[in-house]
């Protein structure tokens, strides 16, 4: 049996939980459609998900339509757990993007959608809540057109639009809807020569079959995207999206008898604290009681091969039940044993990892004290177990300040991360202020050298020498030698080129360091008193001098937005948001509503945010998404180190030996 992977995606409250609900219903998994108000529903498990009313972790489902199996995975809709969806977004062959009939293109939803089109994904458009008071059909279908898609084509309409008897039907190509031929040849041709040379040579030699096999072919290459209409809550226009899933999306592709191939997309923990991956296979096939090699990219792109061992192995069936089976290409599966296993591993070989996030990591960061001191431990464990389920959560631990600072994506996430410590770890815990997290970034060029001094002064027993200089805008942190690879054996040169990696972390004023070349100019060694500690050791020294020399400028993270307010708010709001720092660019109304765009520095949102529901009398909307950093204006704001400090050449020799060399 085939299998399908898709994603649901939404704005907010579109809809996305209780669409898959319906479609569980529809296709005989459930015998009642659970809510999202009354906490019952399939994919909203967790209780913190049931209480606040949102999806905060990505779930999968099971169904079988059209001789296909259908593993449907439901994402969160809010913006602070877009990691979540990102995370999906790799393992999966399509997508169905929920779109509200009432609300309309919402700037969430243009944001999937610039993502979905920049990985050519196929994707299926639902408009949803066709029966509540103020859905729109007509002029919400160029709505789509104008700001997701021009390559979109109405297969239903609506009859009863806004009311409880609202319902979809079918458009076809024949006597009872001539327009729509026209319309769909028009879609199709443009990207499909030889239909358009079909088309001009005799129209009618094409029959109603000669339409539908172009559109499954051009939607499965998202050349095209199918736009339906219906209501996930009176189950309007479900059957027709059902159809729709296995015939416009491409089935998983892959080998069941081929080489292993497999990727970690998601980690949970059972009560005894055991590790359950879910790994999209992609090739070969996986069971119980079997030994697989596990590869992983770090931070800095060092390529690393683990070795586990599978305990079990389970497939989703009808729902979100679980069989155990052995996986096999296509398939999703559940897996335990793989306790070293993270996020982003892939099983069986490297393939393609350490690829580009599709989204910006957190920008923002808090410290979290426990409210009992002695506690401090079992919150930074707490917080490693969260940090293995998302890895954009970074956990940066000062053991001289005894403090812990994580990274966050917003205010929610912050509240969310808080309740979990509580009610799954019986952590009470308080969160200082948030605050932004810069970048540095070199400005001029910086040497330094420290050689094995012969008389016998030597601290460490290592000759380093390392020249800083600016890198090339988004190239990160880049390492090269300008001395022979032998002069040294090659467990020093890996000791100096993954202690440069992550002493630049933390810069002259505590932020990583980005976009710097630094290369190796000297090096040498005593043997066979010389070790690999020696250079681990002196490495920072030399190249906090060096970068020293070359000065750093501090950078803030700038984000993008996209907001939407009444026209009568307009000025009141577009005056707020010049205060907090944002720069508008480009601003017009749509059926009552003013859309702005424009760009904010990341500090000013949250009070922005803050500020927007009184504003626009809760009618707001604000999106934004990660668009870059810029120099900071007036003093560098700095962080505290984590670090020995090799900016103090004394603590941090007295720290390394216990006394001052």
């Amino acid at each position: 049996m085939a299998s399908v992977n898709i994603g649901i995606l939404a704005h907010v409250d579109a809809g996305k939980t209780s669409l898959t609900e319906r479609l569980l219903h529809t296709a005989g998994v459930i015998d009642r459609v659970g809510s999202v108000d009354r906490g019952d529903t399939q994919t909203d498990s967790h209780e913190l998900e049931r209480r606040r009313g949102i999806t905060i972790r990505s779930a999968v489902v099971s169904f079988t339509v059209g001789g296909a199996k259908v593993n449907l995975i439901d994402t969160p809709g809010h913006p602070d757990f877009i990691s979540e969806v990102e995370r999906a977004l790799g393992v999966l062959d399509g997508v169905v993007l929920v779109v509200s009939a009432v609300e309309g293109v919402q700037a969430q939803t243009r944001l999937l959608t610039r993502t979905l089109t920049k990985l050519r994904m196929p994707v299926i458009v639902f408009v949803n809540k066709i029966d509540r008071a103020g859905a729109r059909h007509r002029d919400l279908l160029d709505e789509i057109r104008s700001e997701l898609s021009p390559d979109v084509v109405a297969l239903t309409q609506v009859e009863g639009i806004g009311t409880a008897r609202a319902r979809a039907t079918a458009r076809g190509v024949g006597p009872g809807d001539p327009g729509f031929a026209a319309e769909l040849a028009d879609v199709l041709a443009e990207h499909d020569d030889g239909f358009l040379a079909r088309y001009l040579d005799d129209e009618t030699s094409l029959g109603a079959h000669d339409y539908a096999e172009a559109l499954a072919r051009q939607a499965r290459r998202a050349r095209l995207h199918p736009v339906l209409f219906g209501s996930a809550r009176t189950g309007a226009g479900i059957d027709a999206l059902m159809d729709a899933i296995p015939r416009f999306l491409p089935a998983a592709p892959g080998d069941a008898d081929g080489p292993l191939d497999g990727t970690v997309f998601k980690i949970e923990r059972g009560g005894t604290g055991e590790k359950t991956a879910f790994v999209r296979l992609r090739g070969g096939s996986l069971g119980p009681r079997t030994k697989v090699p596990v590869f992983r990219r770090d931070r800095h792109g060092v390529l690393a091969e683990l070795t586990g061992r599978t305990t079990v192995v389970e497939v989703f069936d009808r729902g979100s039940a679980v069989v155990a089976a052995r996986a096999r290409a296509g398939d999703i599966a559940k897996v335990r044993g793989l306790g070293d296993v993270r996020i982003g591993d892939r099983l069986g070989r490297a393939g393609e990892l350490g690829g580009g996030h599709l989204f910006a990591p957190p920008g923002l960061e808090s410290v979290v004290r426990p409210s009992r001191p002695d506690a401090l431990p079992r919150l930074h464990a707490a917080l490693a177990r969260l940090a293995d389920e998302d890895p954009f959560i970074d956990v940066r631990e000062d053991d001289r300040e005894r403090t812990i600072t994580v990274s966050l994506y917003g205010e929610v996430h912050k509240e969310v991360v808080a309740t979990t410590l509580a009610e799954d770890f019986g952590l009470d815990v308080v969160f200082e202020d948030t605050r932004i997290v810069c970048v540095e970034r070199p400005v001029g060029v910086g040497a330094s050298v420290e050689q094995i001094d012969q008389r016998g002064r030597t601290v460490f027993w290592a000759t380093v020498g390392l020249r800083v200089e600016p890198g090339e805008p988004g190239s990160g942190v880049v390492f090269r030698r300008s001395v022979e690879l032998g002069s040294l054996p090659r467990a020093f040169h890996k000791a100096i080129e993954e202690t440069v990696h992550a002493t630049l972390e933390q810069g002259l004023h505590g932020w990583e360091v980005r976009d710097v070349l630094v290369t190796l100019t000297h090096s040498g060694y005593a043997s066979p008193v010389s070790a690999a500690g020696d250079f681990r050791g002196l490495t920072p020294l030399v190249l906090m001098n060096a970068l020293a020399q070359a000065g750093t400028r501090v950078y803030e993270p700038v984000a993008r937005f996209e907001l939407e307010v009444p026209d009568a708010c307009a000025g009141a709001v577009l005056l707020n948001l010049a205060e907090c720092g944002a720069t508008p660019e480009a601003a017009r109304e749509r059926g009552g509503s003013c859309l702005v765009e424009g760009t904010v520095p990341v500090r000013g949102v949250r009070e922005f945010e803050q500020r927007l529901p009184g504003l626009s009398q809760g009618e707001g909307v604000l999106v934004t998404r990660f668009h870059g950093y810029r120099p900071v204006a007036g003093p560098a704001p700095s962080r505290g180190r984590t670090d020995l400090n090799p900016l103090d050449r004394a603590a941090y020799l007295l720290r390394v030996f216990g006394r001052y060399s």
